[in-house]
């Protein structure tokens, strides 16, 4: 079937819709834009331009996506937002392209719950089945891995990582990378031990999480340097896939320091 456009939405003779789209009253999609099968702008929606949306999204009122990246050097290039499939896009949030100066693209995997009032910024990555709760906002050039949880009021500064399976706590202002499977907490944020309870949702076994945490105990242990616990636990727990994707996650290292534990005075 076509594209069912309300006669109260405005869309882009270069537009592209796909089968069953659904464009609600008070939408506007611009330049440039691709919206996949069966995907469904409820309501006043602004598309700006050179967007790209997948298969089977729904986007609620008030959503602003493709808008211009808010970065000083940006002179109008026709950067773009990739968006995957099935993926919910709750009131407000907004999702930016990228900048020339960067990857020149904003990406968004599949699976994701984007709840309102949030913000993407330009050039971030964002895997599969990722949550971003109520207000949570990424700055630009952010990564976050597939399966991240990121809480409420929650932060990420630009440039920053966020690994698979990671859990960023409520009003959490993470400045530095969070390692997969961890679970960062405060203002700033500290690392506060692994997402034991994210991961035991989502079905790692018992051996795994027991794996996991005595990689973590040794990693972040007081003694020696952090390079060579770091070598240690690549040693020690060589045939522990989670361990190791910790392991290369800090080595192939990023433009933040790593997110570590609260230390006493």
């Amino acid at each position: 079937m076509s594209a069912n456009v309300h006669p109260m939405a405005v869309v882009d003779k270069s537009a592209e819709l796909g089968a069953d789209v659904e464009i609600g009253p008070g939408c506007v999609i611009g330049p440039s834009v691709k919206i996949g099968d069966r995907t469904r702008l409820i309501a006043h929606v602004f598309i700006e331009s050179h967007t790209e949306l997948g298969k089977d999204n729904t986007v609620f009122p008030f959503v602003g996506l493709g808008g211009a990246p808010q970065d000083l050097s940006y002179r109008g290039e026709p950067t773009r937002l990739v968006i995957g499939d099935d993926n919910v896009i709750r009131e407000h949030a907004t999702l930016h392209r990228g900048t020339a100066r960067g990857r020149a693209v904003t990406t968004i995997g599949n699976n994701c719950l984007i709840m309102g009032n949030c913000h993407v910024a330009h050039d971030c990555i964002v895997g599969n089945n990722v949550i971003m709760a109520q207000t949570a906002t990424i700055g630009g050039h952010v990564q976050v891995g597939d399966f991240a949880f990121l809480g409420g009021l929650s932060g990420v500064h630009q440039h920053g990582r966020v690994g698979r399976y990671a859990f960023v706590g409520a009003s959490a202002l993470m400045t530095t990378d969070l390692i997969p499977f961890g679970s960062a907490i405060g203002n700033h944020a500290h690392l506060g031990g692994l997402n034991v309870v994210g991961l035991k949702r989502r079905g790692f076994s018992r051996d795994q999480i027991h794996d996991l945490r005595a990689a973590y105990r040794l990693l972040f242990a007081e003694e020696g340097t952090f390079q060579e616990r770091l070598d240690d636990v690549a040693e020690t727990f060589a045939k522990c896939p989670e361990a190791m994707e910790i392991v290369e996650f800090i080595r192939t290292g990023g433009n933040r320091a790593l997110c570590m534990p609260h230390r006493e005075a």
